[in-house]
C-alpha cells in the first residue's frame, strides 16, 4: 500500500500535549514561558551555541537544507529509466 500509513489519523504527541497543559495552567501572562524565554536568552548571552541556534531558527527560521546526492557533496542525480516490453499476443 502506498502513500502515508497514518493519513487522517492524529499522531500521538503526549509530551506536546502535557506541554500545552502546563502552559494553560501557567496562566494568560504566561509567566512560565516567559522564565523559560528569559533563561534561553541568558544561556545565548552566555556564549551557549545550542541556545544561540534555538533563538535563530525561533526568530529567523531554520535554514532550509539542501538536497545532496549520496556522497553528500554534489546534488541528488535522479535516474530515469524507459523499460519497453512486448507484449504477447492474443490469437
Amino acid at each position: 500500500m502506498a502513500g502515508n500509513s497514518n493519513s487522517g489519523r492524529k499522531q500521538e504527541k503526549p509530551f506536546k500535549d502535557a506541554l500545552r497543559m502546563e502552559l494553560l495552567a501557567a496562566g494568560e501572562d504566561h509567566k512560565a514561558l516567559r522564565m523559560i524565554a528569559a533563561k534561553l536568552i541568558e544561556k545565548a548571552t552566555e556564549g551557549d551555541m545550542q541556545a544561540i541556534k534555538e533563538l535563530a531558527d525561533r526568530t529567523d527560521g531554520k535554514v532550509p537544507q539542501g538536497i545532496v546526492g549520496e556522497d553528500g557533496q554534489g546534488p541528488a542525480e535522479i535516474i530515469f529509466r524507459t523499460i519497453y516490453e512486448q507484449l504477447p499476443v492474443k490469437e
